[in-house]
């Protein structure tokens, strides 16, 4: 991912020095395994120990050597089996690259699960506090873009809070899913390393093991992940959509926030555009498409080839940092958001109170007529409310067929906007579980 998008601490986890530092991690613990089964003696262990190690300088030599070795495994071994001298024939001892690579990236993987986890409860917090500051905030709520029936703002954050909460699980699901290794060698039998090297190596980093490796672990778990990763990222770009839908000037309801000394157009010094939202939708395309060749990597040739080496090396690293970016822009775009009220209101008005159209419907059929019957008497009001300078209350009360079922009072009362929210604390109580 380009350094614009790439946030310090996930660039971190991603960056070649801690790619090579979790390798390190990896033949160190099989180091310690080998030892504890009599195979490595215990000075040759302390001195892999101390003198082993992995900077900048490190990476620029592993890279050096990988111009002639044309492997990356291979370089970074010989790197590091120098920093020992003699004992560095130990390192690497029964080991196939996969064991290093595939161990080393759940380690990875995990870090940035973790960070992501975080963004995601700040996200919620956010989401949650305007939940509840916006509890009895009126609006439109619209079907098809169009005017349906009062909503609330709040009971909005309340469906945003209890998506990012399912994807919170699922991230937890993934996380548990990824946490395999392998130390079985070339084709994961074991061939030339004990089964006891990988458990203890494993129960050490913290790992799993995979029952049925081949060189690698499989990469059905990689594509569970990634496409956990697109479904928030998809909510993510449902949340921007509907700020950038409700930010449109004939709209007004919902803004971005806009900074001192921010501008908005180079050409156009009034625009002030949801240009932070249109990221988010961006980037959502960016990781999204990332799962479709994490799927066609768990298709490999016989026990294994490297065709999905080269597409991991891409889609893992971009799609963790485009995600930790956008969630935490979302966060900002959360905690500065305009809600103008008033235009809500506003723009309430501008259906003629026609939202009450199902209210009135419900009233004649209690009153004994056919619901297909009820239902034109009501369309016809409507439609002459839309076509007209009245509003649905007028026409409802010029229409004789109406008035022969329905006073004065009882449309009023169909019409209070609050009839249609009396039952919003049911709904906070089943998202945040109290009312």
């Amino acid at each position: 991912m380009i350094e614009r998008y790439t946030r310090k601490e996930m660039g971190q986890i991603w960056s070649e020095v801690n790619k090579f530092k979790k390798w390190l991690d990896v033949e160190i613990a099989v180091c310690r395994a080998w030892n504890k089964l009599g195979q490595i003696p215990d000075d040759a262990l302390k001195k892999i120990e101390e003198k082993t190690y992995v900077d900048e300088e490190v990476v620029e030599r592993i890279k050096e050597k990988e111009k002639v070795f044309k492997h990356d495994v291979l370089a970074f071994v010989s790197v590091i089996a120098e920093q020992v001298g003699e004992e560095g024939r130990y390192i690497h001892m029964g080991l196939t690259s996969s064991d290093v690579v595939d161990t080393a990236l759940a380690l990875l993987i995990r870090e940035a699960i973790d960070l992501i986890l975080k963004d995601i409860e700040k996200v919620m917090e956010e989401i949650k506090r305007l939940a509840f500051e916006h509890r009895d905030t009126l609006m439109m709520g619209r079907t098809h873009g169009v005017h349906a029936e009062p909503y609330t703002f709040g009971l909005k954050m309340c469906v945003w809070y209890d998506e990012m909460r399912r994807h919170k699980e699922r991230l937890l699901q993934a996380r548990e899913n990824i946490l395999y290794g392998k130390i079985s060698g070339a084709v994961g039998t074991y061939s030339n390393i004990p089964p006891e090297v990988e458990k203890l190596a494993l129960e050490e980093l913290g790992l799993k093991i995979e029952p049925a490796s081949t060189q690698i672990v499989h990469r059905d778990r990689h594509a569970h992940l990634l496409t956990t990763l697109s479904l928030i990222a998809s909510s993510l770009e449902k949340f921007a959509t509907e700020i950038r839908h409700l930010q449109r000037t004939e709209v007004l309801e919902v803004l971005e926030p806009f900074t001192k000394g921010q501008r908005g157009s180079s050409a156009m010094p009034h625009k002030k555009n949801p240009i932070h939202s249109e990221r988010i939708c961006g980037l959502a395309r960016v990781i999204r498409a990332n799962s479709i060749p994490a799927m066609e990597d768990i298709v490999l040739w016989h026990e294994r080839d490297i065709s999905h080496s080269s597409v991991e090396r891409v889609i893992l690293p971009d799609s963790f940092i485009a995600l930790d970016y956008i969630l935490n822009l979302f966060h900002e775009i959360l905690k500065g958001l305009v809600v103008n009220k008033e235009r809500m209101r506003k723009n309430m008005e501008l259906s003629k109170g026609l939202y009450a159209s199902s209210k009135i419907l419900i009233l004649l059929t209690k009153k004994g007529l056919s619901r297909d019957y009820a239902y034109d008497i009501v369309q016809r009001c409507a439609m002459r409310a839309w076509e007209s300078d009245k509003t649905f209350k007028e026409t409802l009360l010029e229409d004789q067929e109406v008035r022969k079922y329905l006073t004065e009072e009882e449309i009023e009362k169909a019409l209070d906007p609050w009839e249609f929210l009396k039952n919003r604390d049911y709904v906070y109580k089943k998202v945040f579980g109290s009312s």
